[in-house]
C-alpha cells in the first residue's frame, strides 16, 4: 500500500526580508537628488510600514522606491497593501501593511479549483492559514502545484513541506 504524499500551500512573508527592503529604501531616499528637502522617508509602525512625504507625488515615489526594493528581494508586491495618500499637517502619508496567511475565503476557492480542476484523487484541507494537499500519487501533486502557478492569483502562495 502506497504511503500518502503531501505539500502545503502557504502565504508566507519573510519578515527580515521586508525589513531590508524598508532599509534598503529608505537609505537610497536619503541619498537621491531627487528626494532632498521634501522630508521623504519610509520606516517601521509596528506591523505597518509608514511613507511620508511634502508632496503627493513624492511620497507616491518612496512607495515606487519601496516596491522596486521588494521585488528585488522576491517578496511579491501580491500581499503589499497600501493606502492612499492622506494629508497630516504638512506632510502626506501612507500607510502600508504586508499580508501573510491565506484567508479562509482564498482557502475555500483554492480547495473549490484542486477539486474541479485538479487530478481525481487530490485532497484539500484547510488547516488554518494553510491549505493541506495529499494524494497517492506524487505527480498528481506536481500537477496540482502546475494547475495553481498558471491561476491569476490576487495573492502569493509558495508550496512547502513536500513529503
Amino acid at each position: 500500500m502506497a504511503s500518502e504524499s503531501s505539500f502545503d500551500i502557504v502565504n508566507k512573508v519573510d519578515r527580515q526580508e521586508v525589513d531590508n527592503a524598508v532599509n534598503q529604501a529608505a537609505k537610497e531616499i536619503s541619498q537621491r537628488f531627487d528626494f532632498k528637502n521634501v522630508e521623504a522617508g519610509i520606516k517601521w509602525s509596528g506591523e505597518a510600514i509608514d511613507l511620508q512625504a511634502s508632496t503627493e507625488e513624492r511620497v507616491n515615489a518612496v512607495l515606487d522606491v519601496f516596491k522596486d526594493k521588494l521585488v528585488k528581494r522576491q517578496i511579491s508586491l501580491k500581499g503589499l497593501q497600501a493606502d492612499d495618500p492622506k494629508l497630516s499637517g504638512k506632510i502626506y502619508k501612507i500607510n502600508a501593511t504586508i499580508d501573510a496567511g491565506i484567508t479562509q475565503e482564498n482557502a475555500k476557492k483554492l480547495s473549490k479549483l484542486i477539486r474541479d480542476e485538479g487530478p481525481k484523487g487530490v485532497k484539500a484541507q484547510i488547516q488554518g492559514e494553510e491549505l493541506r494537499v495529499s494524494s497517492k500519487s506524487r505527480d498528481d501533486l506536481q500537477a496540482v502545484q502546475a494547475l495553481i502557478k498558471g491561476q491569476e492569483l490576487d495573492f502569493a502562495v509558495q508550496f512547502v513541506n513536500y513529503r
